[in-house]
């Protein structure tokens, strides 16, 4: 799987997520050399279920509402 620091992906963002699209292979996204999200491929559903389809089944893997600080974000702002 690839890696990318999170301060390429800010810059990058929306090249990344159409690369991870075609490409189907998930990201890691890094900070400081510790992964704090992956970016993959959406699923597709079976035909018939586009509305209400995914209803329960959201996850959040990263916690960016708590970011501390001296976030990377901030900085590059």
């Amino acid at each position: 799987m690839k890696t990318m620091l999170m301060s390429e992906f800010k810059a990058k963002c929306i090249a990344v997520l159409k690369e991870v699209r075609r490409s189907r292979e998930p990201m890691i996204v890094t900070r400081r050399g510790k992964p704090i999200v992956t970016i993959q491929p959406f699923a597709t559903l079976p035909s018939g279920k586009q509305l209400g389809g995914l209803k329960g089944k959201m996850t959040i893997h990263a916690d960016l509402v708590h970011a501390d600080s001296t976030d990377d974000w901030d900085m590059l702002t």
